[in-house]
């Protein structure tokens, strides 16, 4: 399989502190006041993202956020297509999302439809005050009108690529990269 990287560890912490600065500068509101974040990652790699974003947080402005997980399993409306996955469990702050600004994490942004699933489950937990979306990877070829507030690396791609991406603590390494689908074989 011939892959192109695209980003390396140092590149993809630099994405992920950007985005932490631009989450605590979207968060500020008009008259100085902020409300609390919380982070939650989209299984597998954005809960890994999530849990990295909340830790440079806590070092730009500590107890700014908490970090949960979002599983979107049983909210996906393409079930039956994809392979199937055991869903693994939500968690939120003890003291639920409402009220709160929430960011929604991924790794990669594709059609839109596990954000939509995300927003579906989402919606189950309580009612935020705002709901944020950061990707490390926005690919296109959007199905849904979603967009992303926060994003690592615009990567254009075409639909016969696929996106991977490493991170150190599932796959040993930190890597995004790029290859044919016809590669894979």
């Amino acid at each position: 399989m011939t892959a192109r990287t695209v980003l390396q560890q140092a590149d993809i912490t630099r994405a992920l502190t950007r985005i932490a600065h631009e989450i605590l500068e979207s968060n500020a509101s008009h008259d100085g006041a902020s409300s609390r974040i919380v982070l939650l990652g989209i299984p597998t790699r954005g809960v890994l993202l999530a849990r990295r974003l909340g830790a440079i947080l806590e070092q730009l402005a500590p107890g700014a956020a908490e970090v949960g997980a979002l599983d979107v399993t049983m909210y996906r409306d393409d079930l039956a297509r994809q392979p199937t996955r055991t869903p693994s469990p939500s968690s939120v702050p003890s003291d639920g999302i409402d009220g709160k600004t929430v960011v929604l994490v991924d790794d990669v942004l594709y059609s839109g439809r596990t954000v939509r699933a995300a927003l579906d489950a989402l919606s189950d937990l309580g009612r935020p005050r705002a709901v944020r979306l950061a990707a490390l990877i926005d690919r296109g070829h959007r199905e849904l009108p979603i967009r992303a507030d926060f994003v690592g690396k615009n990567l254009p791609t075409s639909q016969t690529q696929r996106i991977y991406v490493k991170l150190l603590e599932s796959d040993g390494q930190d890597l995004v990269a790029v290859f044919d689908e016809e590669d894979q074989g």
